[in-house]
């Protein structure tokens, strides 16, 4: 795997030592230019943050640098982290490479901020409750168990792109009710054009401005168009489903259980009296594009960084059939089973500490602010990386290597509540996680009780740290019977 190299031991004359003052404002030590200065320098490359990220962490509790008129801190501490997301947080908003997202994903639960948000998440934290998504165990292991047993002995594979197709097929199963049809793979191949182009378009200044605009530049007229046809079938289906649901409800039968039927039938009680209690089409296409991009790449790419270092770790993943084996024997994993699955948890917890689906976030001050012993200026924006501050020494002894062990109750406890964090944390934090725990759990009990996935041998691994961390060349294994 690629690593930046080791921060230089000292005498770095591009770097501030210590805290700066300036007027009122105590600002974190960090890059004494601004970043574009920096260009031929090994940690800037624009197309892999978390580089950049890697060397700021020699100014150790904080970093500050700019980025041409605006200031950004890095945060490293859990306990800063925590005052931007739960102490303080109502005067953060999204920042901007988030609030941009909304050219994707319009004001879905990830990128809506105020009312919008507090009122989207009311409507939608019902669906989510860990009675209703339970009932999807038996179709999350039905996908799997028939994956399983596509798969050949000695057969090459991309788990990769397997993981990203099991993914994509239980939730199309889940919040569509459907399988992996036309309309399916025309959302998965469109969202993942428009996220090329976004991806690389999304660092230019007034991004915005030049997605929206209609200049005659190929890339953009792919971007306009694919954006077109992704709302056009997404709106279609809701259309259908709301058509069969009317007539359902004609009959007197209850909703379907997928995803999108309990979106269109959730209602804000708070909002009834405005004559709004329910989602809008448009709200609800919003929503629907949310989770399907947050719901099965995030997964798909936690399972298959699991699989690389199960393949690089033989002794856990003994331990992980061994397990499997005294729980489920020669059966299929239900819903009951998941509390007996702790070393299998333990390993997803662990692979998603090393690699984070999720592996960056970020907020924008409202004000000027005091956060630990700093105080930053309005419009400053904060980061704190997942991948960083989960792979800090302090909280996590011999960072690099892999450890299930590190999420035993016992040592869970032991730490503070922002050394960890994979899905966010605070008002925000991902509503989908119970769903996700439970998918991830299910599908590698499954896949790992038949089978070993042995790594091919010279194969390229690199981070791709985009919207989510995904391995930019696939990872090759070697299916072989347990």
């Amino acid at each position: 795997m690629t690593q930046a190299p080791p921060p230089p031991a000292g005498g770095d004359t591009s770097a501030s030592p210590e805290l700066q003052i300036k007027g009122s404002l105590r600002l974190p030590p960090g890059l004494k230019l601004n970043l574009p200065f920096y260009f031929f320098r090994h940690f800037f490359q624009p197309g892999n943050p978390i580089l950049l990220f890697e060397y700021l962490q020699k100014f150790g509790r904080a970093a500050h640098y700019r980025l041409l008129w605006n200031h950004i801190v890095l945060l490293n501490d859990p306990s800063d982290i925590r005052e931007v997301l739960i102490d303080k947080a109502q005067f953060f908003i999204k920042e901007r490479t988030q609030k941009r997202m909304k050219i994707l994903l319009g004001e879905g639960l990830i990128t809506s901020d105020g009312e919008i948000h507090k009122r989207h998440r009311r409507i939608a934290a019902p669906t989510f409750h860990r009675q209703r998504i339970q009932g999807y165990a038996e179709t999350i292991v039905a996908q799997a168990a028939a994956m399983r047993d596509r798969w050949q002995p000695d057969v090459e594979i991309d788990i990769a792109a397997e993981m990203m197709h099991l993914a994509l097929g239980i939730t199309a199963r889940t919040l569509f009710n459907t399988e992996v049809t036309a309309e399916i793979e025309a959302i998965n191949d469109e969202s993942n054009a428009v996220m090329e182009i976004y991806n690389a378009l999304i660092s230019l200044p007034r991004a915005e401005a030049l997605l929206r605009w209609r200049v005659p530049i190929p890339a953009l007229r792919r971007f306009r168009k694919s954006k077109r046809r992704l709302d056009s079938v997404v709106d279609g289906m809701i259309a259908a489903r709301q058509r069969e649901m009317a007539d359902s409800d004609a009959r007197g039968e209850e909703p379907g259980t997928d995803l999108l039927s309990m979106l269109i039938a959730a209602r804000d009680e708070e909002a009834v009296a405005e004559g709004r209690p329910g989602l809008t089409s448009a709200e609800l296409r919003d929503e629907v594009m949310t989770l399907f991009l947050a719901g099965y790449e995030t997964v798909a790419n936690a399972l298959s960084w699991t699989w690389l270092l199960l393949g690089q770790n033989p002794e856990a993943e003994a331990r992980l059939h061994q397990e499997l084996n005294q729980v489920l024997g020669d059966r299929l994993p239900t819903i009951e089973d998941l509390p007996n699955l702790k070393y299998t948890e333990m390993v997803l917890a662990e692979s998603m500490r090393l690699y984070p689906p999720a592996w960056a976030m970020g907020r924008q001050a409202t004000q000027e602010i005091d956060i630990g012993p700093y105080r930053l200026p309005k419009g400053c924006f904060v980061f704190f990386s997942q991948y960083i501050v989960q792979r800090s020494e302090k909280y996590f002894p011999s960072p690099r290597h892999f450890h299930p062990e590190r999420f035993t109750p016992e040592a869970k406890a032991d730490r503070p509540r922002f050394a960890y964090f994979p899905f966010g944390g605070g008002g925000r934090q991902c509503i989908g996680e119970s769903f996700a725990w439970m998918e991830a759990t299910l599908v590698l009990a499954t896949l790992a009780q038949r089978w070993q996935l042995n790594l091919s041998q010279n194969q390229r691994l690199e981070l791709q740290p985009k919207i989510t961390l995904r391995p930019k060349f696939g990872i090759h294994v070697i299916p072989e019977y347990r």
